[in-house]
């Protein structure tokens, strides 16, 4: 059934929701608040849906309830910390303002975090900075779990390593957010739990063969990587990069065989000013947001937009504040 909900009510019920499972207040309210903010970007695989496991966890003890990251390592622009399993969403954003601070002083700043539980969706740290005037960029990884092949290879690596950027321009911001391979893992799980196909040949299965069937990932298939069996070896090598920024500079990761669903995660900041400066900088984005837009399209089709910016639109009209969900879906 597909039901909206009225955006003030949804913050009140899941931040009480977190807080009834024993999250402080403010810890609850960051992460009910990350995960209505991935909804309002239409991520709602990494949104609300989440809610449940991560109840989940903290009823189990594998997500931690209180305390602060640790910082492992610090030498002024740079930051590595353990998060001890706290709430990612909210460890992630702390991250955020941290790198944003040190970029205000280094012209960049960065934080990389080991041991963080799951961060769920990475644009919905990257709005308001952008806002500020700052270029953020946040990845992401699982060293706990595996279910991206490397490009020529049958058995699941890497998981779907996902890249965000926040762009400021002159008016609304540019949010990136795309995973190294051609969907998520929850995006699976929630097709899985349709009983439907995905919307093309999406995995791989065991003996090599692209597919459109998600239950192949239970039966030792894999997501394929950005450009799949043609041009897989693209999204292969950012899935690597990824997990050499994460879990190579948070130094802990696979190699330390994590069993725990979680995220190594780095978060950059770059302050404009300290390079050529915030009004060069957003005249230069400004104009390729333009030129992009003007861009004509194929006869029938959609004029050609920038990522988030339609969602930001909506997100104006106080009527239209509000959520629509799917059905849930482990993330996992």
């Amino acid at each position: 059934m597909d039901t909206r909900f009225g955006y003030p009510n949804l913050l009140e019920c899941a931040a009480a929701v977190l807080v009834g499972a024993g999250l402080p207040d403010q810890i609850a309210l960051a992460v009910a608040s990350g995960l209505l903010e991935a909804d309002l970007l239409g991520h709602t695989t990494h949104g609300l849906a989440l809610l449940g496991d991560y109840i989940k966890e903290l009823d189990r003890g594998t997500m931690e309830k209180s305390g602060d990251p640790v910082v492992v390592a610090d030498y002024g622009a740079v930051s590595v910390w353990d998060a001890r399993r706290l709430p990612g969403v909210w460890t992630t954003a702390l991250a955020v303002a941290e790198a944003e601070k040190r970029a205000g002083q280094f012209g960049l700043g960065a934080v990389a975090i080991r041991r963080s539980h799951h961060i769920a969706c990475l644009a919905s740290f990257l709005e308001a900075p952008a806002r500020r005037g700052s270029l953020v960029l946040v990845f992401s990884s699982d060293p706990s779990d595996a279910h991206v092949a490397p490009f020529g290879g049958l058995a699941p690596v890497m998981t779907p390593n996902p890249i965000a950027a926040g762009i400021p321009t002159a008016t609304d911001p540019i949010l990136i957010d795309v995973s190294t391979s051609i969907t998520t893992a929850a995006m699976f799980g929630r097709t899985i739990a349709a009983g439907a196909r995905l919307p093309g040949r999406w995995a791989m299965d065991k003996d090599g063969a692209a597919t459109d069937d998600p239950s192949v990932i239970r039966a030792g298939g894999s997501i394929l990587p950005i450009g799949g069996l043609d041009h897989g070896h693209k999204g292969y090598a950012l899935g690597l990069l990824v997990e050499a920024l994460t879990q190579g500079l948070g130094g802990y990761g696979r190699a330390e065989a994590p069993t725990q669903w979680g995220a190594a995660v780095l978060v950059i900041a770059f302050s404009p000013g300290r390079f050529s400066g915030g009004e060069a900088f957003v005249r230069e984005t400004g104009w390729l947001a333009e030129v992009c837009r003007a861009s004509p399209p194929p006869p029938d089709h959609s004029p050609v937009r920038l990522p988030a910016r339609p969602v930001l639109h909506t997100r104006r009209t106080p009527s239209r504040m509000a959520c629509r969900f799917g059905r849930a879906s482990s993330s996992r």
